[in-house]
């Protein structure tokens, strides 16, 4: 093992342990005491005294800010990973299509709405729709929302899309064409299906990332749960602990949907290899 450490980099010298060493030590002080001045700015405003988690006792605090909040977090994130699901697996195969024209469609969409900042998105679309009343005022900011994630998010699906059907082997595409089967039913009853084992895991880490996005509807006035943990803050003063029960919630909805999603992926993996269908390859490297 010393050996395959010392391949990677020098083993430092008796100087050099002691440098790092005084260096840690530095470093640690310099931590404690920006933690001591935040603690002393946090105390001084009173953040700390435990009354300030007194109002998330109350049923009045759930019901009127933080419940409304995480409904509207749950029903942007349910709605745009939906959709972006569905317009990611269609720029995916556009991209993947024998037609120049397709591919330089769906290149270009995804290429655009890849590299334009979700928020920007938001903000636009929001003008946009308030402009040109595309929909009733209590929608807009939610249909901003789903519009925005929903052209990022699925953009980059459609990346994931591309380089899971490209990840299986050649003979997969030559031997569906052998049959005599259309391009169009290779795509979507042989390469697909087997593209989707290899692809769950980033499409799963995509979806939180929808999730988390949903919290930038608040620039928009957007009732999603970061907006009602800042109104709690707002109307009690106690805006730390209206971040770390927001920073919980957060955390616990993305996990609950992290365990959700890895829950399917290996009963699709345990079905498939009841089935006797073949493994991609990336599979069959883990496997071994």
């Amino acid at each position: 093992m010393s050996d395959a450490v010392a391949v990677l980099y020098d083993v430092p010298g008796p100087k050099a342990v002691l440098r790092y060493r005084i260096l840690t030590g530095v470093v640690a002080v310099i931590s404690l005491g920006i933690a001591f001045l935040i603690y002393q700015a946090l105390d001084s405003k009173g953040q700390l005294t435990a009354d300030k988690w007194d109002p998330f006792l109350e049923s009045t605090t759930w019901t009127t800010y933080l419940l409304p909040g995480i409904q509207g977090t749950l029903v942007a994130a349910a709605l745009s990973i939906v959709f972006a699901l569905i317009l990611g697996a269609v720029l995916g195969i556009g991209r993947l299509s024998d037609h120049r024209v397709v591919r330089g469609i769906s290149g270009t969409f995804v290429e655009v709405f890849r590299a334009v900042p979700v928020l920007i998105l938001m903000i636009f679309l929001y003008a946009v729709y308030a402009d040109y009343e595309v929909f009733k005022v209590k929608y807009l900011a939610l249909a901003a929302v789903v519009t925005g994630l929903t052209l990022y998010n699925g953009s980059v699906i459609a990346e994931i899309v591309r380089a899971g059907v490209n990840s299986l082997p050649k003979g997969q595409r030559e031997a569906a064409s052998a049959l005599g089967m259309r391009k169009s039913q290779v795509m979507l009853l042989v390469l697909l299906p087997q593209a989707v084992t290899a692809m769950l895991p980033a499409i799963i880490s995509q979806m939180v990332v929808a999730l988390k996005d949903s919290a930038l509807g608040y620039v928009i006035g957007y009732v999603e749960v970061v907006r009602s943990g800042q109104q709690v803050g707002a109307f009690y003063s106690n805006y730390l602990p209206s971040l770390v029960v927001v920073a919980v919630i957060m955390i616990i909805i993305n996990s609950s949907l992290t365990k959700l999603a890895t829950a399917v992926e290996k009963r699709l993996r345990t079905g498939k290899s009841k089935s006797g269908t073949p493994v991609p390859a990336a599979d069959a490297g883990q496997a071994a």
